[in-house]
């Protein structure tokens, strides 16, 4: 049995690392607030300028884009790009190894689609880099102060991977903020973008009132598409920052309440210790008295 002074030196311990948490938890309830903010306010531009793709793509003759061509992805010499968006620190849970756990199932998944990744965040950058896989790009710290700039960096290494004939398909993995409690692993793919008249309903279509465009719609296409990209990439990093967050929280919350319960236990065995040396003590006193 552990003597009285080292269960008090683990009281002490516990109840330091207790108040780290407890802090680190109210810091990102804290930015939480602040990135959900932002993630609501990103929806609803993102899926406007799907909606105006739509439009426009229902109304255009020749939709012919390098950011719309359909390749076959099996072919002699093809590969997949798989944007991996992981976070930068840990203390969150699950919200890295969820995410690094979907991405590798995608890169084994299919024997005879070849791989190479485009890694954000250092977790996921730590994690891949050292086991050999291929990597085209990759991005650290991001999240410390997250602007749209960093998305456009990101969208235009996809975007010359993916004209230049380097890949033929690229991929986008990450946590989607679905509530405090709640986060979702998402894979989409990112390029080449998803016929958009395909998307939309012929009913409505015949319904449109036809516009006259200035500049021309292939001219517009050429400015929406990598501005879409963009803004996809430039959400989904805000969806994996405010996820990170709730899951550190929630995280710390867990660590917090059960920091407490081993101060109570641990409280409980100094008090048995404690009482067992008072008892000893007193039938050594008793017995000392009766040998007198």
């Amino acid at each position: 049995m552990p003597s009285l002074i080292d269960i008090r030196r683990r009281i002490r311990a516990v109840k330091s690392t207790q108040q780290i948490t407890k802090a680190m938890k109210m810091v990102a309830a804290s930015k939480l607030r602040r990135s959900q903010e932002r993630v609501v306010g990103a929806r609803p531009f993102a899926n406007q300028m799907l909606r105006v793709l739509n439009s426009l793509a229902t109304r255009v003759e020749q939709k012919t884009h390098p950011l719309l061509d359909p390749r076959e992805t099996k072919r002699a010499g093809g590969k997949v790009m798989l944007i991996v968006v992981t976070g930068d620190r840990g203390l969150c849970g699950s919200f890295n190894s969820n995410v690094i756990k979907q991405a590798g199932g995608f890169v084994v998944g299919d024997p005879d689609r070849e791989v190479a990744l485009g890694l954000v965040g250092r977790k996921g950058r730590d994690f891949f880099a050292r086991r050999g896989f291929e990597v085209l790009y990759q991005q650290v710290n991001l999240f410390g102060k997250l602007r749209y700039e960093d998305a456009q960096d990101v969208a235009q290494s996809a975007i010359e991977s993916f004209v230049g004939g380097q890949v033929d398909a690229i991929y986008l993995v990450y946590n989607e903020f679905k509530s405090v409690m709640q986060q979702r692993v998402v894979l989409e793919r990112l390029l080449p973008i998803a016929k958009l008249v395909a998307e939309a309903d012929e009913n409505e279509v015949e319904a449109e009132i036809d516009y006259l465009y200035e500049p021309g719609p292939q001219q517009i296409f050429d400015t929406l598409l990598p501005r879409h990209v963009e803004v996809q990439i430039y959400r989904a990093l805000l969806e994996s920052n405010a996820a990170f967050f709730a899951a550190q929280m929630a995280a710390m919350d867990a660590a917090t309440k059960n920091a407490a319960e081993m101060i109570d236990t641990l409280t409980l065995n100094m008090n048995k210790v404690r009482q067992a040396a008072i008892t000893r003590e007193i039938i050594e006193v008793v017995s000392g008295a009766q040998e007198q």
